[in-house]
């Protein structure tokens, strides 16, 4: 009698064994010469088991994550109409990338996605710092249920799991089969070469992308489509403004350079400029950029129009003009909670002795950025000055007041950036951007480039993205960058709800008909 085909999970890929009858699994595996066996690539799971019961075969599934959890909740708040939008458009596929402002509540989202889906959860974040605001979130909304870290110093291995995308990568190849649900949260992280394989090596078959900004500069956020699922709901700051979100204003200001300032930057800027000319280098090009520091270690001539290029940088990012117009604001605004925002840690510590600010960059010791922010919290400093390191993945006390006096051309940053103060706060708050720009110089270019809106698909009503989303499912996918991935045509039949069977999916929502 025939033996009955066994699915294992082994190093961040399937064993099938020995060679089950029918043909929809074969689209899916690869012969190994070295254990004479075939395997599938794990985040293939899903797919190949829908493909094997579909024609019928039976078989021994050893992959146990995918099994029931006893979860029990404390989700009282009332979610948003956004919150609830974007669970719903989830649940059509239990996959997919959900693009969110910051402080429009992803983290209650992704709550309300693990009471919807009560299975072993791994989740992935950034910074130690949003892994432990992560930790504390998730004991207080699922009590009976033990939560785990891994990631500084701590290498637990529970039901639910919060982690460092770093840590996750490394311990992809051991974790692949033990979470069905894989929570990424800043999912923009995730295609890059050492982390996509959190997603490769994983069986899971539900997975939830949440981000502000899925969009790469190098293009890669295409990737997220086959590593997490498509992007099924999708909410601007500027649509959740005074319901979600605070209602918010963005003023420009903008400071001229004074005539020292103006002939020193004029001076490099043609420096630099007359470089670029002789050796055809244009940076409003694709490449532009990367031949100028290619160009620049290559010659004396083109290291000293770097220099001046990043001289010039500097007038423009520290201009006096521009401490002067930040004495003003702070006055204006006093005693209202203030952040400041620049784009270097020079003018960081600058603004920080001459104003007697508390500061917090990169440079920070984490007790003392952790001191800084739980008295700007409880109101002992009402101002606070920083530089990138509170962009992403750290939990700023709320204010009403930014003021930007420099930073990138990202707009993911800008986004980032605006939304420290877009928490609703008191009734009545109205939050305020200000946006410092030294005029006539590249500053103004910086300010349009990550103001711009990303090219991606015009946001859909409910029931456009409700009805859009099985309709993703039949398109063929891109194939991550996988040794075990070869191009096949994925089948709409390959694409279940569940990966297990009806009788045994639980949903702890009683009003959802989703059925499997």
């Amino acid at each position: 009698m025939a033996r009955m085909p066994t699915l294992k999970f082994d190093r961040g890929t399937l064993v099938l064994h020995p060679p089950p009858r029918g043909k929809a699994w074969i689209d899916y595996a690869i012969w190994d010469d070295r254990i004479e066996r075939f395997r599938v690539p794990a985040d293939k799971y899903r797919r190949l088991v829908s493909a094997l019961r579909a024609e019928g075969v039976r078989f021994e599934d050893k992959v146990e994550a995918v099994q029931p959890l006893d979860l029990q909740n404390n989700l009282t708040l009332t979610p948003y109409d956004h919150q609830q939008e974007a669970l719903d458009a989830w649940k059509q596929q239990r996959r997919g990338v959900v693009v969110l402002p910051t402080a429009a509540g992803k983290t209650y989202l992704a709550h309300m996605v693990i009471a919807a889906t009560p299975r072993r959860t791994l989740i992935t974040v950034p910074t130690l710092d949003l892994m432990h605001q992560w930790y504390a979130d998730l004991e207080a909304a699922f009590p009976g249920v033990e939560v785990g870290l891994l990631g500084g110093g701590s290498r637990d291995r529970t039901p639910i799991l919060v982690a460092t995308y770093d840590s996750a990568a490394i311990y992809a190849e051991d974790l692949g089969s033990q979470y069905a649900l894989l929570i990424c949260d800043e999912c923009h992280h995730l295609p890059s070469d050492f982390h996509r394989c959190i997603a490769e090596y994983s069986i899971s078959p539900y997975r939830l992308g949440l981000t502000a900004t899925p969009e790469r500069t190098d293009g890669r956020h295409e990737d997220l489509d086959e590593l997490l699922g498509p992007v099924v709901y999708r909410r601007t700051a500027a649509e959740l403004s005074g319901t979600a979100l605070a209602p918010y204003q963005v003023v420009q200001l903008k400071v001229k350079l004074n005539q020292e300032e103006r002939d020193r930057y004029d001076s490099l800027q043609q420096q630099r400029n007359d470089f670029l000319k002789a050796s055809n280098i244009w940076l409003s090009s694709a490449q532009g950029w990367q031949r100028f520091v290619q160009a620049s270690a290559q010659s004396p001539a083109g290291r000293r129009a770097m220099i001046a290029h990043r001289e010039a940088k500097n007038i423009a990012l520290g201009t006096a003009g521009k401490l002067s117009l930040l004495e003003k604001l702070l006055k204006q605004h006093y005693p209202e909670r203030t952040l400041i925002f620049t784009n270097d840690n020079a003018t960081v510590y600058k603004i920080s002795q001459e104003f007697l600010i508390p500061a917090i960059t990169h440079q920070t010791p984490v007790k003392e950025r952790h001191t800084i922010l739980q008295k700007f919290r409880g109101g002992d400093y009402s101002v606070i000055v920083v530089s990138h390191v509170l962009n992403e993945g750290v939990d700023v006390p709320d204010a009403r007041i930014a003021i930007l006096l420099s930073g990138s051309g990202s707009t993911r940053e800008y986004i980032q950036r605006l939304g420290r103060v877009l928490r609703k706060g008191n009734d009545g708050k109205v939050a305020l951007l200000y946006e410092v720009v030294a005029e006539q110089t590249s500053e103004e270019g910086v300010s349009k480039r990550r103001k711009q809106q990303p090219t991606v698909e015009p946001v859909l009503s409910e029931a456009q993205q409700l009805s859009l989303v099985p309709d993703l499912a039949k398109q063929p996918r891109a194939r991550p960058r996988s040794p075990y991935l070869k191009p096949k045509k994925v089948r709409q039949s390959e694409i279940p709800i569940a990966a297990e069977e009806s009788s045994t999916w639980k949903d702890n929502n009683a009003e959802d008909d989703e059925k499997t």
